[in-house]
């Protein structure tokens, strides 16, 4: 599926390597419509990667944003963290990242387990907005992961595990709303015996991890705190741009993410602009010239600034409901976005479906597994990956370096092409015969054989006035794993299709947000 931007970015790409120039962006709206998604993760389809900080630590099942609502008074992570470790005036975030342990962190183990379960891709959280680095940071030399946690450098530990084993790397990054998020420390409990008294985060010698006291009526009211301030200062424009940078510079990434749009709306995305162009030029000055980076931000209201065409689109928790011109990324989670010991996590089935629907649909499915504090993994996510892994090790064929059909499906099945091969990947148990009305008016001429991934046995079918109908093996009727039936055929496309009903995502996406939130913090903080 070309559109005519890509075949321009195509055409573009021949004449770099023929000519031997590198390709140049620089700051601005039409150099960075240059931006085509690389080729490689639209081949690889799957990636996975970790939310895991200090914030794993906390002892509250409340994580996701606690070092923001710890110092909320009356909020479950205050209340947690009241009950826990004390009150946030003499205990504070600080304190939990001092006594985190990661000691269990082992990188290796990491990507053994990720590569196992089929992904092509691995990520590093590389910066909550909690203002906590997970590199050797040049620009937050103590608040990082080489002195307190797991006392590495996780960004390269991951990377070169990942690199040894094949795969490509990358980051998400979350610090472009960090310094609002985190201006919840510098209040103060208008109630009770504490009344009155600051909470640590005005203790000016932690202003390197708490952030400065700020003007508070530059950064707007909770709605705009909590996604990006009204007007942020230069200075920490500048300390936004420079710690990307140097995560950029020395750890070459091959994806990098900016959890919002680009930052920030006071200045029209400016800053975003500048550190886009540095990433597609460095990434580009390492693969002979042609950037070969993925560049993915949120198209959500009050998070920055989104301007079409110049990077890939993000959807947290949510999925497309059409066939994608150009390839989206969908985030999502096997439960909560960090490990709080309490979530109910999807099952293996659920996370294969809903990674079928993605790939038939011309996106790119991304997973979180959250790690234990420690940096371990807990029984039931090993059991997930691995049950995804043993779906994938049977029906990859029908997921990686595909590309989607004129229609995406039918029911519970999702179809996949490559070349002259339409791949029906069926998720749901099929206890009877399974017809593909989507094949309505196939002739019997233009099918070469029907085959079941990981099967020898024979599959019998019938050309029918209302479709393909495929006579079910035994086996699979006496089954609970989704099967994936490969169509072998003639000119695949000129064949007919037939566009069935099907049920909107938006039910899907509603539910997803109700449960874990779509804005990272368990639903408290609905979509704008």
């Amino acid at each position: 599926m070309y559109t005519m931007k890509k075949v321009l970015g195509l055409a573009l790409s021949c004449l770099l390597s023929v000519n031997g120039y590198a390709q140049k962006y620089e700051p601005t709206f039409a150099s960075l419509q240059q931006y085509e998604c690389p080729e490689w993760i639209q081949k690889a389809k799957f990636g996975i990667y970790c939310h895991w900080n200090a914030q794993s630590a906390s002892k509250s099942p409340n994580n996701g944003w606690y070092a923001r609502e710890m110092y909320i008074e009356g909020s479950p992570a205050y209340k947690d963290h009241l009950r826990n470790w004390g009150h946030p005036s003499e205990v504070g975030y600080k304190d939990i990242v001092m006594v985190w342990k990661g000691d269990k962190f082992d990188a290796k183990e990491w990507v053994s387990l990720f590569k196992n379960a089929g992904a092509k891709f691995v990520l590093t959280m590389a910066v909550h907005h909690d203002n906590f680095d997970m590199w050797d940071s040049k620009y937050q030399p103590k608040w990082n992961s080489t002195n307190y946690g797991p006392k590495q450098d996780v960004c390269k530990a991951v990377r070169d595990e990942a690199l040894k084993a094949g795969l490509r790397w990358g980051v998400t990054t979350h610090l472009e709303r960090t310094y609002s998020w985190v201006q919840t420390n510098k209040g103060a409990d208008k109630e009770g015996p504490k009344a009155g008294v600051p909470y640590d985060g005005n203790l000016k010698e932690y202003q390197d991890l708490y952030i400065e006291y700020p003007n508070f009526a530059n950064l707007g009211n909770d709605f705009c705190q909590l996604r990006t301030p009204l007007v942020s200062p230069q200075s920490w424009k500048d300390m936004w741009r420079n710690r990307l940078q140097d995560l950029i510079e020395n750890y070459h990434p091959d994806f990098f993410y900016i959890d919002g749009a680009l930052p920030y709306t006071d200045d029209g995305g400016k800053v975003g602009f500048e550190l886009e162009a540095f990433y597609l030029n460095h990434n580009a000055s390492r693969h002979n010239g042609v950037n070969e980076g993925f560049w993915g931000i949120k198209d959500i209201s009050h998070h920055g600034v989104f301007y079409p065409g110049t990077a890939s689109t993000m959807l947290e928790r949510a999925y497309s409901n059409t066939i994608q011109p150009e390839p989206k990324l969908s985030d999502e989670s096997i439960g909560a976005w960090f490990h709080t010991g309490v979530s109910e996590y999807y099952s293996s089935k659920k996370l294969i479906s809903l990674m079928v629907d993605v790939v038939s649909k011309n996106c790119i499915f991304l997973l979180n597994v959250p790690p234990k504090a420690d940096g371990s993994f807990d029984k039931e996510a090993v059991d997930i990956l691995n049950g995804i892994g043993r779906w994938m090790q049977i029906n990859g064929d029908a997921i990686y370096e595909t590309k989607p059909w004129k229609t995406f499906g039918e029911g519970s099945v999702r179809y996949t092409t490559k070349e002259n091969t339409l791949n029906a990947i069926v998720c749901s148990e099929l206890k009877s015969d399974l017809l593909l009305a989507s094949l309505k008016d196939w002739k019997v001429s233009d099918i070469r054989s029907i085959k079941l991934l990981g099967s020898n046995e024979k599959v019998n079918f019938e050309v029918t006035d209302m479709g393909i109908l495929i006579h079910t093996p035994q086996s699979v009727k006496d089954s609970d794993k989704f099967s994936t039936f490969q169509i072998e055929c003639k000119n695949l496309d000129q064949q007919p299709f037939t566009v069935i009903n099907l049920q909107s995502v938006k039910k899907l996406n509603e539910e997803a947000s109700k449960k874990f939130g779509a804005t990272g913090n368990s639903g408290a903080i609905p979509l704008p």
